[in-house]
């Protein structure tokens, strides 16, 4: 099925929406972005967690699917009961590359790292943290450190994955300023996802520059008028202002969505947009 060429749950705090209106389009907002700079297609990729309904049961005509879109990278998020080795025969198969990977750093970090090489990921991603006190935010981001410079000599950098509650402060201070204040930034990058920055009342603009030249990816996953997310580009999340910000520095754009009703729809919605947008 893909032996041939590559043609080229949720968690929105809505009163965080009214924060992060320096975010979400205006009116004429779209025509003030000059239509300049577009990004490149070896840029694009998805998250396969928006595709994990799919995978589980098909993932090489799921995979075919996604190349036949224009989607010539991918990003992990596990390999649906497949071995690193199987999985990877099916990408190579498809004539996609899986750039990069979400994977947990509490196991066998030899084991996730000598399959990380297998699949051929290019950079490893921590998805998910979270902690009730600061003291549990400094302990995790002392292991994160550990962690990359395992990775980094692997020639695998890793980095951490935002969802809301980062942005949330506890006793006044904010976990995302903990954890990248505590981790390296040499060794551990930053993957903002644009629609759970947002929802947590940051602006992606100010995160991008506070931390440069950290920030080297985004998940690219879109929010309605009342908070709720939605296929990127059909959504106030004003993206040409936040790309024209950062393209300097990033090297992907991760098309997402948590729990879509049509997961090749918003494949194919996603990588339209990304192709089409221009900052």
């Amino acid at each position: 099925m893909c032996g041939r060429p590559n043609h080229y749950s949720r968690r929105t705090v809505l009163g965080a929406a009214t924060a992060a209106l320096a975010t979400v389009a205006l009116p004429g907002a779209a025509d003030a972005a000059a239509a300049r700079r577009r990004i490149p297609l070896d840029r694009i990729s998805i998250q396969l967690y928006s595709l994990r309904s799919l995978l589980q049961n098909d993932p090489e005509g799921t995979l075919s699917a996604l190349a036949d879109i224009g989607y010539r990278k991918v990003e992990l998020a596990g390999t649906y009961g497949r071995s690193a080795t199987e999985f990877r025969a099916i990408l190579d198969r498809c004539h996609l590359r899986a750039s990069s990977t979400h994977i947990g750093i509490d196991g066998d970090l030899d084991r996730t790292i000598a399959d990380a090489k297998i699949l051929g990921n290019t950079r490893a991603v921590v998805p998910w943290a979270q902690f009730a006190t600061i003291a549990e935010w400094e302990a995790f981001a002392a292991k994160m450190n550990t962690a990359a410079i395992a990775f980094r000599r692997a020639g695998i950098p890793l980095g951490y994955h935002n969802h809301a509650h980062e942005f949330a402060p506890i006793d006044g201070v904010r976990p995302y300023d903990v954890l990248t204040a505590k981790t390296s930034k040499r060794d551990v990058h930053l993957e903002i996802d644009l629609f759970w920055a947002v929802t947590g009342g940051a602006d992606p603009v100010e995160l991008f520059r506070r931390h440069f030249p950290r920030v080297v990816q985004y998940h690219v996953k879109d929010m309605t008028a009342d908070g709720a997310m939605t296929d990127p580009g059909t959504g106030v999340i004003d993206f040409p202002r936040i790309f024209a910000a950062s393209c300097s520095t990033l090297r992907e754009y991760i098309v997402e969505h948590d729990e879509p009703a049509d997961p090749l729809h918003t494949a194919q919605v996603g990588f339209d947009y990304l192709r089409t947008v221009r900052f």
